[in-house]
């Protein structure tokens, strides 16, 4: 194995191993830490975590379980994966794992880029943008668990960080990957090698990807991941073409995040659909239980919805009533168990929204290694449980068009 990938949640890690396996990489994506050594053949690990909000040390405990299992395999370079909107808070934990993963790999600069243009997410002059918008204006500023109220990236990570945050603007990205590398060691030497790098379209991350080339450690959205592929790549690439089969069965969607477009995506959806609301106070007082979802699922003849996507103000008063922390757990341990009584009565196409969602889901399934699949929407492969007759789509909240859900299902079942 070659490069070590950690990833924050599933879906991003998911996201990360479609854009490395379409660069010709053999890629792998492991739920947690595997017991045992990976198959030689893997050029790219991926190892999903669930470490995006919860406490900042045990997030930085279970990154560092991971790189090292990741440089027993072998590993020269290392990708840490966070979401392209930066989900983070003053404290962390991206500014705490990039400091702790630093420290394991020796003095050189470390790229921060949570670019990917062909989702809407572009960095310019160390602002992040979502589409047109700046991202404390994009909707995440009202994020139930990472509200991002400021969107430039510089500043916000300096407030995580022990170390001083650098940066290199667009005209010198624009200049190629030798300016690139000269100016991150620029910043290096000047006292700042922690560095937000501006990108604005996929040539962008190109040319991050090739100054990035013999630095040991690059850290961002799954979009930068764009230019690591040929760097790794001795001749053509080695990832064998394949046709994605699908899987016949019924299908069903679990939807938990509160963003815009899944709001937009479950409305689409119910217009010709069976769908069912969830309501957070009604499952932690135990009037919804996960019996009565799954119930009403596979009780349809067509595949069903399954949603809690309340708007941010129903969302704050559920918090203050029961507690944040209390009301992302009830919620992320009633999609789980939602989803295995859906397996265990025939579901075989499940697609979820939401990184916390789909995390939940995973981990709660006890998958323990996906094969990536075809490409639904950019950042949203198919994947299949190895070991499981299942197939998923682990999309990111504010992935894919409003269409997604229906067209995710086609492609899991192989007709699209």
């Amino acid at each position: 194995m070659k490069l070590g990938c950690i990833g924050d949640d599933f879906t991003g890690s998911s996201d990360l191993a479609n854009v490395l396996a379409k660069g010709g990489l053999r890629v792998t994506q492991f739920t947690g830490v595997p017991d045992g050594t990976a198959d030689p053949d893997v050029d790219a690990g991926v190892v999903a975590l669930k470490s995006r909000t919860i406490p900042v040390e045990e997030a930085v405990r279970r990154t560092l379980e991971a790189f090292d299992w990741l440089a027993a395999q072998g590993c020269s370079q290392f990708f840490f994966k966070y979401c392209s909107t930066f989900d983070s808070t003053p404290d962390g934990n991206i500014g705490p794992v990039i400091d702790a993963l630093m420290a394991r790999l020796g003095d050189a600069p470390c790229v921060v880029c949570p670019a990917f243009p062909q989702t809407g997410r572009s960095v310019y002059q160390g602002h992040l943008f979502v589409g047109d918008t700046l991202l404390s204006e994009s909707g995440m500023e009202t994020h139930p668990l990472t509200p991002m109220t400021d969107p430039d990236i510089r500043r916000w990570l300096s407030h995580q960080t022990r170390q001083a945050v650098g940066h290199v603007p667009a005209d010198r990205v624009f200049a190629g990957d030798a300016a690139i590398r000269e100016s991150l060691w620029a910043e290096h030497g000047a006292g700042r090698p922690v560095v937000v790098v501006d990108a604005i379209r996929d040539a962008d991350l190109l040319a991050i990807g090739a100054a990035a080339r013999d630095l040991p450690l690059i850290t961002g959205g799954s979009g930068v991941a764009l230019g690591l592929s040929a760097n790794l790549l001795d001749g053509p690439p080695r990832r064998p073409a394949s046709e994605w089969a699908g899987l016949a069965g019924q299908g069903a969607v679990l939807a938990g995040s509160g963003s815009r477009m899944t709001h937009r995506q479950v409305q689409a959806w119910s217009r010709a659909n069976p769908a069912l609301a969830v309501d957070a106070d009604a499952v932690m007082a135990g009037r919804t239980t996960p019996g009565d979802a799954a119930a009403f699922v596979l009780g349809q003849d067509t595949p069903a919805l399954v949603y809690s996507v309340a708007d941010p103000a129903s969302v704050r008063a559920a918090q203050e009533r029961h507690g944040r922390e209390a009301v992302a757990s009830g919620l992320e341990q009633f999609f789980a168990d939602v989803a295995r009584q859906l397996v265990d009565g025939g579901v075989r196409r499940l697609v979820t929204a939401g990184g916390e969602t789909s995390g939940a889901v995973v981990e709660g399934l006890g998958l323990t290694a996906l094969e990536i699949g075809p490409e639904i929407a950019p950042g949203v492969p198919a994947v299949r449980a190895e070991g499981r007759d299942l197939v998923l789509a682990l999309k990111s909240g504010n992935f894919g068009g409003e269409d997604f859900l229906s067209e995710a299902l086609d492609v899991l079942g192989g007709t699209a």
